[in-house]
């Protein structure tokens, strides 16, 4: 890794719902020495010039890229890092292309995902390995986990929420249809639904419609 820099990295973390950006946040806290958060952004602009923007592209359309094409020309994000657990080849090449400076695992222990950040502020471009299936890092939130919900089934049920049929939800995840048809299922027997309507109800009344907020100063930050 490369040199620690004199002062701690500012940091926006950009995601659509805030029990997700909150958990980074959460995550970064024993490591206020290091990184700071400035602010937590859902479906909001970055406002503070940071050194580094962490989008976390949780139920995001990744196939589309207009999101993040906005993020690396904010003049005021100086870096921009994709924090995903998707690394599906074209995902990589193209968040590459479109100008982030590094694309980082999910599955990353805090500390690694620090010491990632501070090589990216220090001029590095970082790409991490693509990690087989695992949990995602201790710390991370996501609608749905209070009951029971993994990660990606949380996913899944957002992009139905939103609206999204099987196959574009397919399309956006990189999965198989069968796959997100199989997760679909599993997502139903959770949460006590049989039928897709039943699913959408569930999901908006346990907050898997994307947010529209800004939370500044996060805990003293800048």
């Amino acid at each position: 890794m490369g040199n620690r820099p004199n002062g701690p990295i500012t940091v926006a973390l950009v995601n659509d719902y805030d029990v997700v950006v909150i958990g980074v946040a959460n995550m970064f806290d024993q490591y206020r020495d290091r990184v700071v958060v400035a602010e937590l952004d859902a479906n909001e602009p970055v406002e503070d010039t940071v050194d580094i923007v962490l989008y976390d592209n949780f139920a995001q359309p990744e196939s589309d890229h207009d999101e993040l094409a906005v993020l690396v020309a904010n003049p005021r994000a100086h870096r921009v890092v994709v924090y995903t657990w998707n690394f599906h080849p074209e995902l990589v090449r193209n968040a590459q292309q479109q100008g982030a400076h590094g694309y980082l695992s999910k599955t990353l222990p805090a500390r690694e995902l620090v010491a990632a950040l501070e090589d990216v502020h220090a001029g590095k471009t970082v790409v991490s390995d693509a990690p087989p299936r695992a949990r995602s890092a201790v710390g991370l939130d996501w609608p749905g986990r209070s009951e029971g919900l993994s990660d990606r089934e949380s996913e899944i049920l957002a992009l139905i929420t939103q609206g999204n049929s099987n196959a574009e939800v397919a399309k956006l995840t990189y999965l198989s249809p069968n796959t997100v048809k199989s997760y679909i299922r599993t997502i139903y027997r959770k949460i006590g639904v049989g039928s897709r309507t039943q699913a959408v109800l569930w999901g908006i009344k346990h907050g898997f419609t994307p947010d529209h907020d800004r939370i500044e100063h996060w805990r003293g930050g800048p």
